[in-house]
């Protein structure tokens, strides 16, 4: 599925779509350069499932839990990872093998200890498309667009 966001708002809106109709044990990889709005998904992601509560990468300590949402929601950023064994420390199994929903910013570079059935999400930007353009390409997802009420 692709789907084309203008704004990041509207990139915010699709993250909410797929929070809202995401279920327990669904893992989520997003992929794309820096500045893709990977962020600005995972927000909208976190607002869909009911967290209130500021969203923002944890490029330093790896994860951060929210447990106030309708499903727990652990966000991964893996972009300074060094060694796989890093995700074996924060119990990663724990988090994508529970009930809740895990989303990996940069899951690329950890595509290895990614279940199989891991949602895959691509993000692009086209400049001469303007400078909020985004490409996002979705894998893995069971869902048609109409589904999401985009």
């Amino acid at each position: 599925m692709e789907i084309e966001t203008r704004s990041a708002k509207e990139t915010f809106r699709l993250g909410e779509a797929l929070g809202r109709m995401a279920r327990p044990g669904q893992v989520y990889a997003l992929t794309g350069e820096l500045g893709t709005g990977k962020t600005v998904l995972t927000q909208g992601m976190a607002a869909g499932l009911g967290i209130r509560e500021p969203v923002s990468s944890p490029t330093f300590t790896i994860l951060q839990s929210y447990e106030e949402g309708r499903l727990p929601f652990y966000h991964f950023d893996v972009y300074r990872i060094g060694d796989p064994e890093e995700m074996e420390e924060i119990g990663y199994e724990d988090c994508f093998y529970g009930e809740g929903v895990s989303l990996v910013e940069w899951g690329n570079l950890i595509r290895e200890l990614m279940p199989s059935d891991t949602i895959w999400i691509f993000m692009e930007k086209d400049l001469e498309k303007g400078f909020d353009y985004r490409l996002v390409r979705i894998e893995g997802l069971e869902y048609e667009r109409e589904e999401l009420a985009l």
